[in-house]
């Protein structure tokens, strides 16, 4: 059974650091181009990063860029979301997801939930003071 398991959310204040975690089963990490996404209350779901099936390469939504970091330990079949520099408005429920894409391309097809076949149950992230 593929399954992914996400964990790490939680309550933070601004400017606070959080480090949510993907596992997954069922299925080679090696082979799956994983993504984040994100989604707000009233909001529609938005891809936070994605990283390539070696974790070579890496994208970032405008959002996030340079306070947001992806990285996957493929033999430990996990995938990571650090997430620093918090703020209010990064209140949301995140989801991992896999694709057998070959790209990852926040701006291209693997920028778009459509593209994720297997997704995890989510994870909430809240940040308040």
């Amino acid at each position: 059974q593929l399954r992914l398991v996400e964990s790490g959310g939680g309550l933070v204040q601004p400017g606070g650091s959080l480090r949510l975690s993907c596992v997954v089963s069922g299925f080679t990490l090696d082979y799956y181009v994983i993504g984040w996404f994100r989604q707000a209350p009233g909001k529609e779901r938005e891809v936070v990063s994605c990283i390539s099936r070696s974790g070579d390469n890496a994208n970032y939504g405008d959002s996030v860029k340079g306070r947001f970091t992806i990285s996957r330990d493929n033999a430990k079949n996990t995938a990571y979301l650090q997430m620093d520099s918090l703020k209010p408005e990064d209140k949301a429920d995140n989801y991992c997801a896999a694709t057998a894409l070959l790209r990852c391309e926040v701006g291209g097809t693997t920028g778009r939930a459509f593209a994720y076949y297997y997704w995890g149950q989510g994870t909430k992230v809240t940040v308040s003071s």
